[in-house]
Formats: C-alpha cells, structure tokens, sequence
C-alpha cells in the first residue's frame, strides 16, 4: 500500500500481471489472484498526534513476493522524512524465503540516502529516504519491516492530516489507526476504507480505518486518476477547506517581499511595459526562466515558502517559493494575486475533507484577479496566459478568503498541417510538413525543441515520420524558439520509401498529417472499446491540407468520398480533389472539438463514438493506384 510521507509512493502499473489474467481462463479465478507480482500480507500504520500536531508513528509491514516479477516490489522499501523535523529507527526488518528461512537485514544494509529532487537545492537539503534493502529475496519470499518515526513539528502548526491511495496491488490487510486528544477531533473523507466505531479513553480517541481488497479493475486508456473513482482515504483536522486555507495564509506572511532588491529588480524588468498584462507576463517569463525549479509536492515539508529574498538570491524554489517570488514582484510592479492551492496531476476532485496528498492537494499556484486568470511560473514550458493540462479544469482554493473554485474547464488550442508529398517514378517521394501550432501548446513545442541538441532534434524528427508508418529520412526545421505568445512552426522535410510500388497496385494511405493531428486526436479517443470510467478529453482546432502528386506512370483507381459530420461534440469534414491532368490530389480535413471540459463520462464517450468511428474511417482512407510501367 502506498503511503504519503511514509514510504516513497510506486507508481508502476500491474500491466504484465493483467495481461496474464486475461489470457487464463475464467476458471482460474483462484489462480489468477496469487500470480499477481506481489501482495501486501499485512500493514499496520499506528499514528499517536500530540496538540502541536507533532507525532509518532509506528508501522509495521509485511510483503510477499508472488512471482520473480514481484522481487522488484518487495526487496527494498523506502521511507521518506524531513531530518530537521523527523527520526526514523527500524526495529525490525528481515525476509523469510519461500522454504521457511530468515535473513535478517544487517546495519549496513539500512541506508540514508539524499532524497533525489532535492538534490543541490541546499534549503531542501534536508530531505531523506531510509532504504531497506532485504537480502535473499526470491520468487515466494515474505520481508517484514517495523520502523518508529517521530515527526517534532508537524506540516502544519497545531494540525494533522493524512492521505491514503492504493498501490492497486492485492492487500489482505491494511489498518490505519489515528490517535488524537479528545478535543481535536478528526474528519475522514473514505471510500473503500471501512472506518471502525471512534473509541475515546483517557482524554484521547482513537480513530481506525480498515482496507482489504484482492483485485482492482484495470485504469483505462486515457482514465482519469485512479482516486477520482477508485478507493482512497483522506482524514483531517480542518473541519472546511477555508480553515485549511488560512492555515497556509497566515504561515506565508512574508516581512521581505517588499525588499530593496526585488522592487528594483520588478521595476527594471517592466520599464517598457504599458498594461498591466504586460508587466505580468514579463515578471512571469522571467521567474520561470530564472529560478530553478525543485520539484517536491506541497505537503511534504512544513508548508511555508522561503522568504522572498532569499529566493531571490538562491535562484531556485520549489511550487511555494515560486509563487511567493511572483507574487511579491507582482506586488512591485502594482499588479494584485493571491495564491491558490491546487491538485496536480490526473485527479480532477478533492475529497470532501481538506489537507495535503499526492492526489490531493500537491501544489500552489498564482492567481490574478485582476487579469482573470491564473499562472504557474514552475511551469517553464507552459507561456503566460495558459496552465498546463496537468492543473486545468481542476479543483482551486483560494488563500485569500478560502474561496473554492476552479480553473479554466478549457483553453485555446490550434493545429495547421500543410503536406506535400511528390512521388517519383521509381516509387520514392519527397515530403515537406509545416505545423503550426498555436494556443497552449506553442509552449511546450518551443521548449522541447530549444532544448534539444542537434541529435535529440534528429530523434524528434524520425520519431515523427516513423510515428506514421512511413519509412525514410527527415530533417526538422522550426521558427523563432524565444518568442512568446505566437504560434510556433515547424518543418519536416525529407524523402521516403517505396510509396507506390514499381509493379501492381498500391493502397496508399490519403494523409493530411504525419503526426499528432486529426488522426491522432481520434484515435487516442477511440483507445478503448468501451468505456466504464470517466476520461479526459480535450478539443481545439485541427485544419489539414495534403497534396499528393503522383508520376505519370501512375494511375488513380480509386479516391474516397468526401465526408461531413456534425454532432454536439465535433464538427468535421474532409473533401478529395483528383485532377487526372496532372495526376495531382488534394486533400483537406477540418475537425473542431468542443467539449467544454477536460473530463468525460462513459455516457458522453457511448455518444460520441458513432461519430468518432466515422471520422476515424475517414482518416485511415486510402488512395487506390496502379503502376502503368509494366
């Protein structure tokens, strides 16, 4: 089971493992549950908080190894914990091997190592990962860990919170107990967890949750998080979000953020600037483009920035600094924010009860009332003006006032292909594809591309051609890569092979995109048959134009038939033009996607899918020809 701040979260997928199970029978059922890679025997998780909100923890694990495949998930465990704040003493750790055999875990196999995105960030130095590392570990093996953990000062002063999500791996037995002085009572949002009558003794209640599952549903393509649906925990001693909310307020007061050196470093860089948007935006480039992003989730440590100066002087943060940095720059240059706390990631909800967690709340971002709009300046790739996908269409509170809300349901997005391929009479071609890529992800294109040495960008240009089927050589080209709020294009030129061949008759396939257009977007759609969980689905605009030139040697049997949909998710067209004169075709496909949000239901994909299929037939057409050479 995977446990927030008390082992490091493990994010593989049991793919392997569900593969194997579907291709067993179904009277296999007894079998198909032990040939998961590895179960959770039984988890103890004991919680004893004080007033301050300082802890103890004590846990106890043990772990089975199934098959070879689990050795991997069972041989090492980690335990994270802030050395300034907390201790960790493993009292007991050993295997026992499939015959009955312990080997016990000698000294120096318990290591304290750097947490690793902290590293050469100094202020986060701080960070640490106790590794267990279980000998004689082997296909039926069990480990058994117990460890204590006290924590001196808790995330928040005077309060407690906690999240639980399954590793979706089997669990025979999982109890988290939470144990609290009578007058702090505690708030649980469970959903799979049964949680256990509150038992009060001695001016304290105990709270427990018990968890047991042996099988757990494949997420789908393109799913939402598995937590948005699936069993997760969250206990809390905010009563309400805006309490929560004024916790991280009244902890973020910041003496500096009026110091000399960021009002003359806010003034210097918005000299030029007329509007307000302007001073935002240049403020915004250069804190992304200037501070150093460390990457540790919001909650993992006491949940206060750094001081804006020192930020400042640093040159990194991580999503807390970074908003505490923008915002007093902001403030400066006389532009209004606040800052809001968010879930990043795949999960588009919070539980109903408040507090930190991987999916959860994770991150912090800015908010601009005056602009109407928020930004994120950790996002380096993401221009001003746009959020990453990862934060759209997701859950906001809001320090200020404690207002929840939510960020923009959709943003702009563009795509423009123009493609010519030319076939010669041996059967090759030449190709040129210019994308323009325009909305938010414009950004992203530029980042990927500036950053890439000269083989990383031949990488990305094969990658683009082979990602059609096609084989051949490219070369990529692209327009200004520091420019901001443009669109940003891109060309692949290059040759191919064997596009119609010398002798015979050859489907060609009707292409009015390489990659990651029209036939992309569909098909990404259209990854599972049917679907039973809510999906992410995002629209914008597609334009495509192709044309084909064709040798004379070459004559055109067949081309297909124009097509025009329009339903309440997408409009779409395409239109085929063959000129016999000069054997030349031409091809355009248009799609809007509107969905007005990020996430669907199944009931919306059941609706869609007639038409998604259509256009997806449309866009595998081909183009039917015969060599006239022989």
């Amino acid at each position: 089971m995977n446990l927030q701040r008390s082992r490091a979260r493990n994010a593989l997928a049991l793919l392997a493992a569900f593969l194997m199970c579907m291709l067993r029978p179904a009277f296999a059922a007894d079998t198909m549950e032990t040939e998961q890679p590895s179960t959770t025997i039984s988890d103890v998780h004991v919680f004893t908080i004080a007033d301050d909100g300082s802890l103890t923890e004590d846990d106890e694990i043990t772990l089975k190894a199934n098959t070879s495949a689990g050795i991997g998930d069972v041989a090492q465990r980690y335990v994270w914990f802030d050395k300034s704040t907390s201790t960790v003493q493993v009292s007991d750790a050993y295997s026992v091997s499939a015959d009955g055999t312990r080997h016990d875990v000698a000294p120096d196999q318990i290591r304290e190592i750097q947490e690793p995105r902290s590293a050469g960030a100094p202020t986060f130095a701080d960070g640490r990962l106790k590794a267990v590392i279980f000998p004689a570990v082997d296909a039926g093996s069990t480990v058994h860990l117990r460890f204590h953990k006290t924590v001196s000062k808790s995330v928040i002063p005077g309060q407690f919170d906690y999240f639980v999500e399954p590793a979706r791996g089997p669990v025979q037995s999982q109890t988290l107990v939470f144990d609290l002085p009578e007058d702090k009572p505690l708030y649980a949002d469970a959903r799979g967890y049964k949680a256990l009558p509150p038992v009060t003794h001695n001016g304290r209640t105990r709270y427990e949750f018990a968890y047991s599952t042996l099988h757990y549903d494949r997420v789908e393509a393109g799913a939402v998080g598995y937590v948005q649906f699936g069993d997760r925990l969250m206990v809390s001693t905010f009563p309400d979000y805006k309490s929560f909310a004024a916790s991280y307020r009244d902890g973020a007061i910041d003496p500096t953020s009026n110091d000399p050196a960021i009002r003359n470093l806010a003034e210097s860089l918005t000299r030029n600037n007329a509007t307000s948007r302007e001073k935002a935006a240049t403020l915004y480039d250069w804190v992304r483009h200037n501070i150093r992003y460390v990457s540790l989730y919001l909650g993992q440590s006491p949940a206060v920035p750094h001081k804006a100066s020192q930020i400042l002087a640093n040159r990194y943060g991580d999503c807390k600094d970074y908003v505490a940095l923008y915002g007093a720059l902001l403030l400066a240059a006389g532009i209004e924010n606040e800052p809001a706390l968010v879930v990043l990631g795949s999960v588009y909800t919070l539980p109903s009860v408040p507090g930190y967690g991987a999916s959860a709340i994770n991150h912090i971002i800015t908010w601009l009332p005056g602009l109407n709009m928020y930004a994120d300046a950790t996002a380096s790739a993401v221009e001003f003006g746009y959020l990453p996908l990862a934060e759209m269409d997701r859950p906001a509170l809001l320090v200020g006032d404690g207002t929840l809300t939510r960020t923009p349901p959709t943003q702009p997005l563009s795509r423009d292909v123009r493609l010519q391929i030319a076939v010669a009479p041996d059967g090759s071609a030449a190709f040129s594809s210019q994308v323009e890529d325009g909305g938010w992800s414009a950004g992203p294109e530029r980042a990927i591309l500036r950053h890439a040495a000269p083989q990383r960008r031949q990488q990305i240009a094969d990658a683009r051609l082979h990602a059609t089927g096609l084989r051949g050589a490219a070369s990529l080209t692209a327009s200004d890569l520091d420019a901001t709020g443009t669109p940003v294009t891109t060309t692949l030129r290059g040759t191919l092979d064997d596009v119609v061949w010398s002798t015979g008759t050859t489907a060609l396939p009707a292409l009015t995109s390489l990659s990651g257009g029209i036939a992309s977007q569909v098909e990404n759609l259209l990854a599972e048959r049917v679907r039973t969980q809510p999906f992410v689905c995002i629209g914008g605009n597609f334009n495509e134009v192709a044309q084909l030139s064709l040798p004379k040697t070459v004559r055109v049997n067949d081309v297909p038939a124009d097509t025009n949909i329009s339903d309440t998710f997408f409009t779409y067209s395409s239109r085929y033009v063959f000129d016999p004169a000069t054997n030349l075709l031409q091809t355009e496909r248009h799609l809007q996607a509107n969905f007005g949000k990020q996430v669907c239901s199944p009931a919306e994909f059941a609706a869609m899918q007639p038409a998604l299929k259509r256009i997806e037939r449309d866009t595998k057409s081909q183009v039917v020809v015969k060599s006239m050479t022989h």
